[in-house]
């Protein structure tokens, strides 16, 4: 589909765009995604019906912006997060688009797919169960670019059922077109730590997982099962009379936060000079710890 073609053509006819190959039906939720009581109940609805002043970018694109929805897609989310704390959005958002000007209800995102960059096309037809956002839903309620993207990478993948549950090696991958390497944890290099520093100084993209059948399922100490995160940051910090290496993690969930040592409340930071505390620990409910 070639999307300056379409959105030319429904500008000149006063229209907005319906995308047929990527319908507002629940051909395009997946059959098992909901049960099929809620599955009729999903109501599809663009966003300048949502909101009076829609956006497509509210001072810039930010992991922050992002608060996953019903569908379990935390693999994709904490890519997309580390795509925006590296700045490298631009090939997959492209910006000549928005609700400002040449409005025409059509969007396009841009994915590395088999080997190429592809360009898909949607309408910006977004679905509701209830009254709220079963996909992805912005933080600042008038920006719609995670929703927008995520459906975009929902056709993609055939459906937004083919994006409950997946691999964040992926997800990085498709947006970027670059190589992944994966460590385990479970008998991680001995050089690690200066892996990871030397990864975030490089600007790498960076998430982790956690195993676990049972997803989304949260633990007393705040880590939840069978969940993807996004590496933010890897620092050496000077704690008592030596050093520490700690690791900055977010939760695509916006919220919901690691408990343990290096928390946002933990004593460990009364042991570490004040300015350092000032730059590193934020104490914000954001889904981004130490």
């Amino acid at each position: 589909q070639d999307f300056s073609r379409l959105r030319a053509s429904c500008v000149s006819q006063g229209l907005l765009f319906e995308d047929d190959t990527f319908p507002a039906h629940v051909s395009s939720i997946g059959p098992s995604l909901l049960p099929e009581s809620k599955l009729w109940l999903v109501q599809w609805k663009r966003p300048t019906e949502l909101q009076g002043n829609p956006h497509l970018i509210v001072d810039g694109a930010s992991r922050f912006d992002i608060m996953q929805g019903e569908i379990g897609d935390c693999w994709m989310l904490a890519a997309l997060g580390s795509l925006t704390l590296q700045k490298q959005l631009d090939n997959v958002l492209p910006r000549d688009q928005g609700f400002q000007s040449d409005y025409a209800g059509i969007f396009h995102f841009r994915f590395w797919h088999f080997g190429e960059w592809v360009d898909v096309v949607i309408d910006d037809r977004l679905p509701l169960l209830n009254g709220r956002y079963l996909s992805v839903h912005p933080r600042t309620s008038n920006e719609f670019w995670p929703s927008l993207l995520e459906k975009a990478y929902a056709k993609l993948r055939g459906s937004y059922q083919n994006l409950h549950g997946g691999y964040l090696s992926d997800a990085l991958v498709d947006f970027t077109g670059g190589v992944q390497v994966q460590f385990s944890l479970k008998d991680p290099p001995s050089e690690l730590e200066e892996i990871l520093k030397a990864a975030a100084r490089s600007r790498c993209l960076m998430g982790c997982s956690t195993s676990g059948q049972l997803r989304n399922i949260e633990l007393r100490n705040g880590i939840v099962q069978g969940h993807a995160y996004t590496v933010t940051g890897a620092t050496k910090i000077r704690y008592k009379n030596g050093w520490e290496h700690i690791i900055r993690i977010w939760n695509p969930w916006g919220h919901g936060e690691w408990k343990g040592s290096w928390s946002d409340d933990s004593p460990e930071w009364d042991y570490v000079e004040p300015k350092c505390r000032e730059e590193l620990c934020r104490q914000k409910e954001d889904g981004e710890f130490w």
